[in-house]
């Protein structure tokens, strides 16, 4: 498990991670949808996750998504790396109504996002567009490169959650054990 507390003047944030788990959460950032998305993320990754995020919410939403973003990034950083007797590479693609969202993954510590989810307006109260700002600053603290491609969908939240759960269960596959593995990787280190 890893702890990792954060502070600036635009959010104070609390984390506890636990890569091999069980998908328990409790999650409070203030930002109602947002919740709602981490916590998809960490049922269907099995990782769990303690977190509070104390934001300055009364500006906007950015801070405290991508602050979240870069915290739960370190943590998977520090859970993850270095890697072995794990698959490396996965991919999934979560259906959610009328959208599907394909994700791949490579937990190659070389981060790198290709986000191809055109997302703009909101959902309630949340900006649709963080959803990007969120898996960038996740991915490139994590060490992760990741795909993340709208196959199909018109309903933003199906969209975003489809986003999230696939990233999550790509996680989930990606670290599955595989003790035939060893280091994956031909350069010995990852």
């Amino acid at each position: 498990m890893v702890e990792i507390k954060r502070e600036t003047k635009e959010t104070k944030i609390e984390l506890k991670l636990e890569v091999n788990g069980t998908g328990k959460y409790d999650i409070k950032t203030g930002i109602g949808f947002f919740d709602h998305m981490l916590e998809s993320f960490t049922k269907h990754s099995l990782v769990d996750l303690n977190l509070t995020c104390k934001g300055d919410t009364h500006v906007d939403f950015h801070h405290s998504v991508e602050d979240v973003g870069i915290v739960l990034g370190k943590a998977l950083r520090d859970e993850i790396y270095p890697i072995e007797n794990v698959e490396r590479f996965a991919d999934s693609t979560i259906v959610m109504d009328e959208s599907a969202v394909k994700c791949a993954i490579d937990l190659s510590n070389r981060p790198f996002l290709v986000f191809d989810v055109p997302l703009f307006g909101k959902v309630g109260e949340f900006d649709a567009e963080l959803t990007e700002e969120f898996f960038r600053a996740m991915v490139f603290n994590a060490g992760i490169n990741a795909h993340i491609i709208l196959e199909r969908g018109s309903n933003k939240h199906h969209i975003i959650e489809a986003a999230f759960k696939a990233f999550a269960v790509t996680l989930r596959r990606a670290l599955q054990t595989n003790s035939r593995a060893k280091v994956p990787s031909t350069k010995g280190i990852l």
